[in-house]
This record gives structure tokens, sequence and C-alpha cells, in this order.
């Protein structure tokens, strides 16, 4: 095994050792308990059960059957999600193969960052994480089940419902994915018309019609953003049945994936083989996702989401345990926006297995977890799935080498020796960089600042051309007390457009952006943000700023004493209203005023 990574796991359990105790024995007492059906009530019980069919309410009463939850992000008007219609029929029929049950158990929310960005709509995104949370505790609330299925995929859901299943930690839980959409329009291709109309080069006519060919069938968008980054990083928790991360939703495969799904989970109930979802994911296996976060390149959104994950079960990381693992974990894929692969020719190279089995056998992940395969350790999850004749799922090894060494490589000759994601620290405070796919040329930029309070004040400047020249272009009160910490992604090709021309460009951010920055050198994420008294709202305009993602240095090169003398610049009274009212901005007030800072997993519930 590999010194940093065990280093890094140990430090974590014995920052996390409090905490974690606390939340074991809580798992302990609950599991300790009898069963919902004979737990409960007579009342309880036949509230629960009044409008199953009568076959159904026998085996849960008079049977003492397993009994499943369901929760689901369903909508139809999510690609991603549209699929999981027919799931709960799906799941029926399994369980009642099995002589089980299932219901579904609750609803959580599902919004789309595609449909959102850039509107006030985005500004409920990140805070839309901790509202599903809180929908999988309502929706397991009613404690009548013996394990839960969780439907969903994008990019708060799945952290949500996971953040939510561990606050249940004592119940069994398998996630159901639904696979991603066929390849359309390339995602450079895609890049290149968005940069052609930043310019004013093309019409909105011209722009609407490639991102259509691009975003064009049910599945997730085939980037490798935070959506699909979620699915990764659960193949490497051991929280799938292997390998069902990106199958297409209307590949036979899939259906067969989500009976196993079934399966899988009445296998590790507390009757049977009894592996609940709280002891499963312990130290080993958040670093294992961060492992497999950094061997992808994937989104920096998990810098935020992972920390509030593993604080669900007791465990404390922080962004320089990302950081000292990303100085061992080499990247071993190269998928858009890190390469010009999409999610489909990632499968096709070898997929997420080939990912997980290079890094075990590197000794760069922890072999020996408890995963949802009953009886067996991480390696179940290096295997590829297929669909046997009798219509049931079937594993075989991978290949030693990959199908394709542009897309995914063995970590005897990985595209870096290092993960590409970096920590920056400085006077400007802490932020995070994503240098996968940015140019060795520009991994240091220093020049003026140019600061904006808004992505729109960025764009008409850009616009105006006044952003023709060397520049670090700063947009500020972007963090979550301010406005919710909306993505930034409008803010890419402008950007883009003028690294093209020569320019030596960078951003810096209380905001997000999801990797999204792709060739841009970008520092996101500075905490503590400008609205809570962070230094970005000391900086002015024509600043020297430095951002380093060799030294890991961001910093505002101005004088210490000046520095030190500088007062703090306001968010205006119009921004303040304007953040918080309007499409239901209101409702999400307290969340506002709460939350923790992004490095601390921007958290509401604390």
């Amino acid at each position: 095994m590999n010194k940093t990574l065990l280093d890094v796991t140990a430090r974590i359990k014995a920052r996390s050792a409090a905490s974690r105790e606390r939340y074991l024995d809580l798992i302990e007492r609950m599991a300790g308990r009898q069963r919902g059906v004979q737990r409960l009530g007579c009342a309880n019980v036949a509230h629960a059960v009044a409008a199953m069919p009568a076959n159904d309410k026998l085996r849960i009463v008079a049977e003492k059957a397993p009994h499943l939850g369901i929760v689901t992000a369903y909508n139809d008007m999510l690609s991603a999600h549209q699929p999981y219609e027919g799931y709960p029929a799906i799941i029926r029929d399994e369980v009642h193969r099995h002589g089980a049950t299932a219901q579904v158990a609750g609803g959580v929310p599902a919004m789309c960052d595609g449909v959102t960005q850039g509107t006030p709509g985005m500004e409920l995104s990140l805070f839309s994480r901790d509202t599903i949370a809180m929908g999988t505790a309502v929706a397991l609330s009613h404690d009548v089940f013996d394990a839960a299925l969780l439907l969903g995929i994008c990019d708060k859901i799945v952290p949500g419902l996971l953040i939510g299943a561990l606050h249940f930690g004592h119940l069994p839980c398998v996630f159901v994915p639904a696979g991603p959409m066929s390849s359309g329009l390339s995602n450079n291709d895609k890049a290149k018309v968005r940069e052609l109309y930043a310019q004013g080069k093309v019409g909105r006519d011209e722009l609407l019609k490639a991102e259509s060919q691009a975003y064009h069938g049910a599945g997730t968008c085939t980037f490798y953003g935070t959506a699909n980054s979620n699915q990764m990083l659960l193949e490497a928790m051991g929280l799938h049945v292997p390998g069902a991360a990106f199958v297409h939703p209307h590949d036979g495969l899939r259906e067969a994936l989500t009976r196993e799904a079934v399966r899988q989970a009445l296998k590790i109930i507390p009757q049977r083989d009894y592996t609940p979802i709280g002891r499963m994911v312990d130290e080993r296996t958040i670093v294992n996702a961060m492992a497999a976060l950094l061997a992808t390149g994937g989104s920096t959104n998990h810098l935020i989401h992972w920390v509030a994950v593993a604080r669900s079960a007791g465990i404390l990381i922080d962004w320089g345990d990302f950081s000292d693992l990303s100085g061992v974990v080499p990247l071993l894929s190269r998928v858009y926006p890190n390469g010009s692969a999409d999610v489909n020719q990632f499968q096709e190279a070898g997929g997420p297995g080939f990912v997980i089995r290079e890094l075990l056998g590197a000794g760069l992940m922890h072999g020996d977890v408890l995963t949802s395969v009953a009886g067996q350790g991480l390696s179940a999850f290096a295997r590829l799935p297929r669909r046997a004749e009798d219509g049931s799922v079937a594993w075989s090894d991978l290949p030693a080498a990959s199908r394709d060494e542009s897309v995914v490589r063995t970590a005897a000759a990985p595209f870096s020796p290092t993960g590409g994601l970096k920590l920056l620290a400085g006077n400007l405070g802490r932020a995070v960089i994503k240098v996968s796919a940015v140019p060795e040329d520009r991994h240091t930029v220093e020049a003026p600042a140019r600061i904006f309070d808004s992505q729109e004040a960025m764009q008409a400047a850009f616009k105006a051309g006044e952003l023709e020249r060397d520049v670090v272009v700063v947009v500020r009160f972007q963090g979550p007390q301010a406005n919710g910490m909306p993505e930034l992604h409008k803010l890419t090709p402008p950007l883009a457009v003028l690294q093209g021309k020569g320019f030596k460009v960078a951003l810096v951010t209380d905001g997000r952006m999801s990797g999204a920055s792709g060739k841009v050198p970008a520092a996101i994420h500075v905490s503590p943000e400008a609205l809570s008294g962070g230094p970005l709202a000391k900086l002015r305009d024509g600043d020297l700023v430095r951002v380093c993602a060799n030294s890991g240095e961001l910093s505002a090169l101005v004088p210490a004493a000046e520095w030190d003398a500088r007062g703090l610049a306001l968010i205006t009274d119009d921004a303040v209203l304007e953040n918080g009212a309007g499409l239901g901005r209101e409702l999400f007030a307290g969340m506002r005023r709460n939350v923790t800072s992004a490095e601390e997993g921007a958290i509401s519930w604390l």
C-alpha cells in the first residue's frame, strides 16, 4: 500500500475518532431494535400498508418478509432521471420473485444545473443538496424498511441522497443509476460554438442547434462533470452493483442491473449478511472515493460535497487530505473537459472498473472494505458486467491493456503522475485549482486584477473589449452565504477566448465552476468567502495577483502593511435584495445564514 494513502487514512481516522465513535454507537442502538412491523403500533402498521395489495400486506405483517424502501429522484424534465419512471414496477416485480416487498418511500427534488445555469434558479442549486438529504430523511422516517434503494444520478442529487442515507446509517443501501445518454455532438465541438457565440460570430439559432445536438435524449450528459463523477465515486465506494455506472438507459443490461440491485439489497439486510451503509462508509471508503476522483480528473464540486458526505458518517476530511493524495494518485483517464472523449468512450475503453483495478494494483485504494456485494471487497468492482443468456448479470475480468490509451491508461503509464487537483493558499485565502486540462505554461499566472461582483458584469466588460490584456478576473460575493454559490459556467467561453488570443488569463472566485473551467486556470471555492470577511473583499482593481498551481500560491502582491490596513468591500444593498428574492430564494434564507464555508462542506444543518 502507498505510504501517503495510509498516512492520510490514519490521520483522518485519528481526527475523526470521537465523532465516528458517536456515529457507530448510534448505528448499534438503531440496529438493535425490533423490525419495524414488530416494533410499531397496530395503527402505525395499518397506515404503512393501507394502500398495498393484499398479498403484500400478508407478506409484511404475517410472513415478516423483507421490505425495501425506494427513494427516487424521478422527474421527466431531467434527462438523467426520466428513465426512473418505470423503475418502481421493475423493483416490485423483482422483490416479489424473492418473496419480499417494496414501497416508494418518497421522492426528492432534482434540479438541472444545465437548465438553471446563469439564472437566479441556479442560486438554489447547492442548497438543493441538503434539501434532498432532508427529503431522504423524511422518506425513510416511516422506519419500516429493512433496506433502501436510492435512485438518483446528477450533481447535488447523489450527494444529497448519500448524506440522507448516512443519517439512517443502520440501513443497508444500494444506489441504482440509470446511465448516460448516447453520444451526440462532441463536447469539443459544442465548446467551440459557445466560444464563437461569446464573440458574436454565430447567433442564437446556431448555438441552440449545437446545444440540442449535444443534449438530445434520455440519460446523463456525456461530459465528465459532477453527475458522472458521482457515479465513479459510488463505484469506488462499493455502493452500486459493480459496473452499473455507465450502461445506457435503454440497453438490455440496464434492467438486469436494476434487478441485481434488488437482489444485492436483499442479501445484506439484517436477517442475512447485514451490511449497513454507516459501517460500509468508513475512513477507507472515503479515501477510496477521493482517490477515484483524483485519478479521473473529476468534478471539483466533490471537494465540497464529499466533505459533507464524510461528516454525515462522523468522518472529518479537509482539502489538505485531497491535496496530499493528489500528489501520489496518478491521472488515469482523460474525459471532457480534461480530454476530448465522452463518458461513453470512457466506458468502452475500460471505464470505472479499469481505473479501480489499476488503483488497487498500485496500492492506491483500500481493497479490504465492506461493499454492497456481500462477502467481497472492492475487487468485485474491478470487473465488467454483461447480460447472461438467462437475463441475469454476469461479470468478466477486464483486459490487461486499455482499449483506448487516449482515454484510459494503466497506473504504470499514466497521463500524469499526479491527480491534477491542487490546494492554493496565501493572503487571499484557500482555494482549489484543477490543472489536469490546463497547459503547463499556464500553471502560473501573474497579472493585474479586474474585480466583478457578478458574472453578468464580467460578461459585459468582455463584450465591451475591456479585458483584452493579461488579467486575473476576480468574481466575488459568489459564496454560499452570499447567493448560494452558483456555478459560474458562463465565464468559461469568454475566458477561453481571451486565453486563445494569447493573453495570460486566470479566474479567482469564491463561487463554483465544477471543473468546467477546462483549459483556463481557475482558483475556485475561495474560503473564507468575501461576504464573511474573506480577504477577496480587500482586493482592488489593478492589484497584482499571483495564481500558481506549481507552488500552491494564491496571493495579492500588495505590501503587507498596506494589505493589513485595507478595509473590506461590502456587498451592495441591491445585490443583497437580488440574491434573496424571487424564484423561491426567500425560502432558503436560513440556509444562507447558517451555511458553513466551502472547505467545511457548505453544510446548512450544523
